[in-house]
Parts: C-alpha cells; sequence; structure tokens
C-alpha cells in the first residue's frame, strides 16, 4: 500500500511548495508511481513546479465527487511515473468533504507508491484537510531561530491531531549564514523539537526552474537543492543518506 505524505508550513514564503515537487520528481525519476496533489485552493501553483502548467490536469475535488477516475488523472511529461491532481480554484477547504477526499486518498494507496499532499501555508483548514489522513508529515522552515519555532508550533498542532510521524526540512540554506550563526544541525533539532529530514541549500536555479516552468531536476546537472531533494527522496524510502549543510 501507498504511503500518504504532507508537505505543510507553519507560514508563507518557506518554498514548501518547490520542496514538494523536488521530492515527488525525485522519486518518480527512481521509478516510484507517484501522485501529487494541490490542496492550496485558490493560491495553487504546485503545477508549476512540476513542470505542468500546460498539463490541463483534473482537479482533486473532480475525482473525490465521483465525476472522473483515479486512473485519469495526469502523467508527467518527462516522468511518466508522476501524477497530479490540482486544487480546485472556487470551492473554500472548509466546504470540501472530509470523508469523500479521505476516500479518494485512501483509494490511491493501491495506486502509487507515494502520494504527496502540497498544503497551503498557515494552519487553517487547508493545513487540517492535508494533514487528515497522512501517514507521515514534513515541516518546510526556513533557516533561522524564529522560523524554525514557528515550524515547532505547527509541529505541535500536528502532534494535537494524533500524528507522530512528523520530520523537518530547513530549506534555503546558505553556507555563509549557516557560519554566521553557528548553526548545527543539533541545533535545529533542538530548537524545533522535531527529527531532521534534510536540509536544502540556497539556489537560484529554484527560481529558474519556476520561471520556465521545469521541474527541477531539469537543472541536476549543476543544481545542489536538486541533489539535495534526491538525498531527501532516498530518506524517505529508508535509504541512509547523510545530512548536510552544503
Amino acid at each position: 500500500m501507498g504511503e500518504l505524505i504532507a508537505v505543510l508550513s507553519g507560514k508563507g514564503g518557506t518554498g514548501k511548495t518547490s520542496v514538494c515537487a523536488g521530492i515527488a520528481t525525485a522519486l518518480a525519476s527512481e521509478g516510484r508511481r507517484i501522485l501529487a496533489i494541490d490542496c492550496d485552493i485558490g493560491l495553487r501553483n504546485l503545477d508549476i513546479s512540476l513542470g505542468m502548467s500546460d498539463s490541463g490536469a483534473l482537479s482533486f475535488l473532480d475525482v473525490s465527487e465521483g465525476g472522473y477516475e483515479l486512473s485519469q488523472v495526469s502523467a508527467h511529461p518527462l516522468y511518466p511515473n508522476l501524477h497530479f491532481l490540482t486544487a480546485p480554484m472556487n470551492c473554500p477547504a472548509e466546504r470540501i468533504d472530509l470523508d469523500a477526499f479521505g476516500a479518494m486518498v485512501n483509494a490511491a494507496r493501491s495506486q502509487f507508491d507515494y502520494i504527496f499532499l502540497d498544503a497551503p501555508a498557515g494552519v487553517d483548514a487547508g493545513f487540517r484537510l492535508a494533514a487528515a489522513f497522512a501517514d507521515r508529515c514534513i515541516l518546510v522552515t526556513l533557516p533561522g531561530p524564529g522560523a524554525i519555532r514557528d515550524a515547532a508550533r505547527a509541529g505541535e498542532l500536528l502532534e494535537l491531531m494524533g500524528k507522530s510521524n512528523v520530520r523537518l526540512i530547513v530549506n534555503r540554506v546558505s553556507k555563509k549564514m549557516v557560519s554566521a550563526m553557528e548553526l548545527t544541525i543539533d541545533d535545529v533539532m533542538d530548537l524545533s523539537g522535531l527529527p531532521l529530514l534534510g536540509v536544502i541549500p540556497e539556489d537560484g536555479n529554484v527560481t529558474l526552474a519556476a520561471a520556465f516552468s521545469q521541474p527541477l531536476l531539469h537543472y541536476s546537472r549543476r543544481c545542489r537543492a536538486c541533489r539535495a531533494c534526491r538525498r531527501i527522496a532516498k530518506r524517505i524510502q529508508g535509504i541512509p543518506e547523510p545530512i548536510t549543510f552544503r
């Protein structure tokens, strides 16, 4: 059975969607069957980070309400193992039928190895929708004590929801910043109270990929962020990989 992974953040601007797309694409490139679902209703942009902005994708509401089957979801033009459902535009998260959504993602477990839910920023209804059925939650934060503390608060809310498998990714880390702050991996875990899944360096290729609606792996030869996403994808599969700020 496939595993459901919610990718969340305590606040906006963390690069959560780019991280979700990078990891999902890395897993698909290794032959894993992936379904990526954009849960950011009204501000959807996972399609851009995946390089699927021209795919004409179904929304998850199209499938959860019974109009379409999971077998009809859009496949990536370069990574055929990667499939995508976008978010509906005009249905507030509070009005989503939670039972129908849960039935859809649970049905997806039999067809995909990993289902990624890209949640909206913040801790409102979209956060709860994405986390509700998740087997594993990934919190994406920026470096710095304040941002990590916000992630810790989001982790506490997930714990109140009964989620115990919560991991942290620190995104957009520069070597200069880490050196100036004298930040270590142990410091990050101490500040957040959460186990660390990975660190992704600051990398201009992430901006380029979004600007040209290309998957991040398109820049893999010179992209440090891409290599970090591949390492995280290994860890998700239980394959040991070192965690490094480089």
